[in-house]
């Protein structure tokens, strides 16, 4: 009935082609390919039919999650919050239609995820008035837009890449922490 909302800490962003490390803390660590959203200006209760000017850009997102935990803690902080759990890039697209937009995950060569935004549960628009009715957005904050069907698991010395077309395509690989 309403987006489900977390927060990730700034330390689980990394770039492309940095490193996802899996935490020993889990042995079941999931990919889910996204469209991230980049705020440009501060937004507080704003309305859907004004929130896409409150949009600077959109770029592609990993949403690393440790299922188990976020199974076994009943909220989501940790299992989505670890260091390097929030890959984002390669580039911030500011002339993107999304609404025609789709995003692939594929784990090596193997295609995963593939889903049109049209979608997604609820809109950017709608994301925004909820999300600014709780919390200011700052510029460069950065929602999340939801994974479609496909997430799943990986392990160290897998690539992850995540392609949105249009935007560009989000390459990273895992190892497990030393």
């Amino acid at each position: 009935d309403e987006p489900l909302l977390f927060l990730k800490p700034n330390t689980s962003v990394i770039g492309p082609g940095d490193t996802i490390v899996r935490p020993p803390q889990s042995q079941n660590t999931h990919f889910e390919g996204e469209l991230a959203v980049v705020i440009g200006r501060i937004a507080k209760n704003v309305k859907a039919d004004d929130a896409l000017g409150y949009v600077f850009g959109y770029t592609v997102a990993n949403d690393v999650t440790a299922r188990d935990l976020q199974r076994s803690d009943g909220q989501w902080s940790r299992a989505k919050g670890f260091d390097t759990f929030l890959p984002l890039g390669p580039a911030i697209e500011t002339d993107f239609d999304y609404v025609q937009g789709e995003v692939i995950t594929r784990l090596g060569d193997e295609v995963k995820q593939r889903a049109p935004f049209t979608d997604m549960v609820f809109g950017i628009p709608q994301l925004i008035e909820y999300i600014s009715a709780a919390f200011t957005l700052l510029p460069g904050d950065v929602i999340l837009t939801g994974t479609p069907e496909g997430v799943g698991p990986f392990d160290a010395g897998d690539t992850i890449e995540i392609e949105i077309p249009g935007v560009g395509t989000l390459r990273n690989t895992a190892r497990n922490a030393a």
